[in-house]
Parts: structure tokens; C-alpha cells; sequence
């Protein structure tokens, strides 16, 4: 069965933007960067909101930027055909290899997880995982923590009223300070 991991990067006081809506704290060196294509090398579907969907629709084009360097080239490619599924009340059309959610996300994940195909199923945008998170849908977090403090805005983890057991998996620490934490759900084997 699928995977569905929720990754992003956060800043140390637990923020996806800052009060202001800024996010230019989350721009990628050249060892991070790496770091996010071969993540994105894993998956086989990525599941996002409209203002996250409006934000990567940048992607789209980007191999047509002449000013891209060889690695956003690498990322531009790996991004632009895996497909992507947008949850949204207002738009009527996405554009690329994109399509709007048919269901709820609940629904839209089993059906994910019950097709066959490689890769995981990615969930960006803090809205959307906080959604799944209410509903345990999410088998892994992976956060990237930089250091800054923003001081409020989106946080990266919902604000629900249940615990949630986490096993570590993996950590990195990147030369910028960024701090990479991979933990699994802990499921409870029920026999």
C-alpha cells in the first residue's frame, strides 16, 4: 500500500509562512536543494491545496526560463509530469499533469492508495495535511526546520485535540542550519 508522507519546510517555532504570508526563509541552497529532488524522485502522485497549486503552477514553465541552472532544470523535470491532484472549491480547471479532486480527500486517498503504482503520495500545504491529519491518513512527517523564528502565521502541525506517536526514521543536518527530521506514525498493531 501507498504511503502518504507530509513534507515542508517549517521554521523553529513551527510555521509553513510567517505571519505576512512570506515563505523567502524556505529558499533552498544548492545542498538542500538536492536533498528536495531526490525526495521528489519518490512520489507518484502529490496531493495539493489552491494557494499551494497556485504557487508551484510556476514549475510548470520553468524549463523555459533561461536563467534556470542545471539542478531547478533536474527539479522542473521530475516536477512537471507527476501527477497532481488539486483541492479546491473555487477553481474549475488546473493546468499540466493536474486534476481536481473528484472527492473529499479521505476518499481521494484510499482510491490513491488502492491503485497500483509507484511512488509515494505526497501532501503539501498545511490546510490539507492538517485535514488528513485529523482523519490519520498520514504515515510520515517530514519536516525541514530552519533557523528562524517568524513569530506566528500557518503552522506546519495541525491544532487537534488527539496524540499521535511518532517513530524517528531519519535526521540530516545541512551545512545553511537546516535540520531535516523524518519521523513514521506509529501504528498500533491491533491482533
Amino acid at each position: 500500500m501507498r504511503s502518504v508522507t507530509y513534507s515542508m519546510g517549517v521554521s523553529l517555532d513551527g510555521y509553513i509562512v510567517g505571519p505576512d504570508g512570506d515563505f523567502d526563509w524556505t529558499s533552498p541552497d544548492e545542498e538542500l536543494f538536492r536533498f528536495v529532488t531526490e525526495e521528489i524522485r519518490e512520489l507518484g502522485v502529490y496531493l495539493l491545496g489552491r494557494r499551494l497549486y497556485e504557487t508551484m503552477l510556476y514549475w510548470e514553465t520553468a524549463d523555459q526560463d533561461p536563467s534556470l541552472d542545471d539542478a531547478r532544470l533536474e527539479w522542473a523535470a521530475l516536477w512537471k509530469p507527476l501527477p497532481k491532484v488539486v483541492f479546491s472549491t473555487t477553481l474549475s480547471a488546473v493546468e499540466g499533469n493536474a486534476r481536481l479532486a473528484s472527492g473529499g480527500l479521505a476518499q481521494e486517498i484510499e482510491r490513491l492508495r488502492a491503485e497500483p503504482g509507484k511512488g509515494g503520495i505526497a501532501i503539501g500545504g498545511a490546510t490539507l495535511a492538517a485535514e488528513a491529519a485529523a482523519a490519520g491518513l498520514i504515515d510520515e512527517y517530514r519536516a525541514r526546520v530552519y533557523p528562524v523564528l517568524v513569530g506566528g502565521g500557518i503552522p506546519f502541525f495541525p491544532r487537534h485535540e488527539r496524540r499521535v506517536d511518532l517513530e524517528l526514521v531519519d535526521t540530516r543536518t545541512f551545512s545553511s542550519g537546516v535540520v531535516y527530521l523524518r519521523h513514521r506514525v506509529a501504528r498500533q498493531v491491533v491482533a
